[in-house]
């Protein structure tokens, strides 16, 4: 798949090194196509990993993407540089009358607070409810689909007794959903997380289904009956290296954490670790872009609505 981003965006740089489709604003204007629209709410502190990650995992399919990516305005991190900010991102206020395909909202390393005290949580609350009106349809990742289960459908999280840290083992439970199609019976997938979602209280919601789980990790994927609002509780956009990162940024602060589990060959640190979720990550992505974005969304976009719908 093609995606269309700025032309001076760094992730352009090392995708375009990894043989992957991206094409410049220039090119996308000569093609006769409709591109789908797809805004990514990016939550994560480091944003400039997650944005290759997740145009890598955007880009298998023929159809051409063009990406908005988007900020909190009532609050700025200090991992990634204004500049970068100002340059690549906008915020909900500049985008809030238009429409789009598909949005995309990460998880954020806030989980262990409660919803109403992120200090974006109103802002966030108030994209969650446009998203219903304005976009067709919506993935959310990790914490993002804690908090979507939470705003949607009132199912609370819970803290576990030590990180969900690590790749864990996930089994397929309703194979004719587009969703998982094409997956194996079994598949693996990373989580990195401090809390969880109840699989009883997602059971107790009839227009929620389960789509897979882990003995281990729990419930996984999540979809409304509409395919409008889908929800991933771990990260299968993540490289190779991500949890590596995370792993030894910690030992470094001199935090306790244990062995990310099943990712270390050997449980070695010094070991590069294997990338044994990768290919259903794609498969996971292209999915969603053919299944539930470009099927159903109307071939005539409007860019601009009529007005804020929410």
């Amino acid at each position: 798949m093609p995606i269309k981003i700025q032309s001076d965006l760094p992730a352009k740089k090392i995708l375009e090194d990894e043989n992957i489709f991206i094409m410049d604003e220039s090119r996308a204007m000569h093609q006769d196509i409709r591109p789908l629209k797809i805004a990514i709410l990016n939550l994560m502190p480091v944003k400039e990993d997650t944005e290759v990650q997740l145009l890598r995992s955007l880009s298998n399919t023929p159809l051409q993407v063009d990406v908005t990516f988007l900020t909190t305005e009532s609050y700025v991190g200090t991992h990634t540089p204004t500049s970068h900010l100002d340059q690549f991102y906008q915020t909900f206020d500049e985008i809030k009358n238009r429409r789009f395909d598909g949005l995309i909202i990460t998880g954020a390393p806030v989980e262990q607070m409660d919803f109403e005290e992120v200090t974006y949580w109103g802002e966030l609350a108030k994209i969650m409810e446009w998203s219903k009106k304005n976009v067709t349809s919506t993935l959310h990742i990790c914490w993002g689909a804690q908090a979507g289960l939470y705003y949607h459908y009132g199912i609370k999280k819970t803290g576990l007794d030590s990180k969900m840290f690590g790749i864990f083992e996930h089994k397929v439970l309703e194979k004719r959903v587009p969703f998982v199609r094409g997956f194996d019976d079994v598949f693996y997938a990373p989580h990195s997380r401090h809390t969880t979602v109840s699989r009883e209280e997602i059971q107790k919601c009839e227009d929620l289904t389960i789509l897979a789980e882990s003995d281990e990790a729990g419930v996984f994927i999540v979809i409304a009956k509409d395919g409008k609002q889908i929800f991933v509780t771990g990260h299968p956009e993540y490289d190779r290296i991500s949890l590596d990162k995370e792993y030894k940024r910690d030992i470094g602060k001199g935090l306790e954490i244990d062995l990310p589990k099943n990712y270390y060959p050997d449980d070695q640190p010094e070991y590069r670790p294997n990338l044994v979720w990768r290919a259903h990550a794609n498969a996971m992505y292209t999915n969603w872009l053919n299944y539930y974005v470009y099927q159903v969304t109307p071939f005539e976009l409007d860019e601009e609505s009529s007005e804020y719908q929410i």
